[in-house]
């Protein structure tokens, strides 16, 4: 054999051996990367053919605002009401406005960056931003209800007695009165004003059933343009959408009345009782009970124009639920899960989603919300790394 062939052959040998060094390193290095992974959870190697799970943060908000608390969204900032007054934390929990005074109903309403907080049978109405009190009225009568829209125009509903049962007061996003409507007949329960502060809507009660009267221009000195009676159960609530129609709930069925005033069924369950409901833009979700033993019953969400986006089955008690920025947040006795409006989950996982003695939830904004309780304040977010 020649020494060129034994040169060769020692080459070929080293090959052999550094490719088996190699291959070994390797599989070394894949072995204590999965004890690791099993002991921590992860690792870039498993990352790489294991999509990561979704992660989660908690993190809990102080809010010292006293009992019966409740909350609204200020795009991303959170507000807060209770017994001894007004707070707004920003998305990182830090303070920008505060406003001491005393409730005993407290109740809060929000729209595109502005809130209005209220006290329910009390005087005390209260309109801000996440930075100032705009507007700190106190009404002549007992307040019912209020509502704000996106333009910072407000409705507040007060019964004021004598022979008026109800007094409707709209504002303009400076505070100031522009009208006062005055229904002798019937219970107010709300009024609502439109996107482009032009037309004004309020529902009454009467001795037939509900009534909502629509006022073109906000003109209120003459009869309403026209009304809407529904005698077949009662009217929960009602809402202006986008368009400008209006979206109503009631105990068995929501429909819609436009702008010339014709109603139209999207949906009805005759055989459920209705649990709970949400609004976006987007969708409205129904929470539907079984008449039976239990918690079993639907959830439902519809669009706007009265398709149905999705339908799931629900075994366990739902607490609450709320809906925002195309995700609905349902608060159930095992904690919080997120769903998109066609009633898909997510995360798939719940585990660290708990959130004990929660008796509230609200969507904040994509894929967070807050749970809470008379003592705790809890932020939730999900995203997807």
């Amino acid at each position: 054999m020649s020494g060129e062939d034994i040169s060769k052959r020692k080459k070929r040998g080293l090959i052999k051996l550094i490719f088996l060094l190699v291959f070994f390193a390797i599989a070394v290095f894949i072995t204590i990367s999965l004890i690791t992974w099993s002991r921590t959870g992860s690792s870039w190697l498993t990352d790489l053919f294991i999509p990561r799970p979704t992660e989660i943060s908690v993190d809990e908000f102080n809010f010292d605002i006293g009992r019966s608390r409740a909350f609204a969204d200020l795009n991303s900032s959170i507000a807060g009401v209770g017994t001894l007054g007004l707070k707004v934390l920003d998305a990182d929990g830090r303070e920008t406005l505060r406003d001491p005074f005393r409730m005993s109903q407290p109740a809060i309403k929000s729209s595109e960056g502005r809130g209005i907080a209220f006290d329910i049978g009390g005087t005390t109405v209260r309109v801000f931003d996440r930075n100032r009190i705009i507007s700190s009225i106190e009404t002549e009568g007992t307040v019912v209800s209020a509502s704000i829209n996106k333009n910072g125009w407000f409705c507040v509903v007060t019964q004021e007695g004598g022979a008026s049962r109800g007094i409707v007061t709209v504002y303009n996003s400076s505070g100031i009165g522009v009208l006062r409507a005055s229904k002798g007949t019937g219970f107010v329960l709300a009024a609502h004003l439109s996107h482009d502060n032009k037309n004004l809507a309020i529902l009454n009660y009467t001795d037939t059933g509900s009534r909502i009267s629509f006022y073109y221009g906000i003109d209120t000195d003459k009869d309403p343009d026209y009304t809407f009676d529904f005698t077949s159960g009662l009217i929960i609530d009602i809402m202006y959408l986008i368009n400008g129609n209006i979206l109503a709930i009631t105990t068995d069925s929501t429909f819609l009345v436009d702008t010339s005033g014709s109603g139209r069924m999207l949906y009805t369950y005759p055989d459920n009782r209705l649990g709970g409901f949400a609004h976006d833009n987007d969708f409205i979700a129904l929470h539907l009970y079984d008449f039976g033993v239990g918690h079993q019953g639907r959830l439902v969400t519809l669009n706007t124009d009265g398709t149905m986006l999705g339908e799931i089955a629900v075994e366990r008690e739902i607490i609450s639920m709320s809906a925002a920025d195309s995700f609905l947040a349902v608060l159930k006795s095992d904690g919080v899960v997120f769903y998109n409006s066609l009633l898909e989950e997510f995360p798939a996982s719940r585990e660290s989603l708990s959130s004990a003695g929660a008796s509230r939830v609200l969507a904040i904004s994509s894929k967070t919300a807050l749970a809470t309780s008379d003592n705790s304040a809890v932020v939730i977010r999900v995203s997807a790394e």
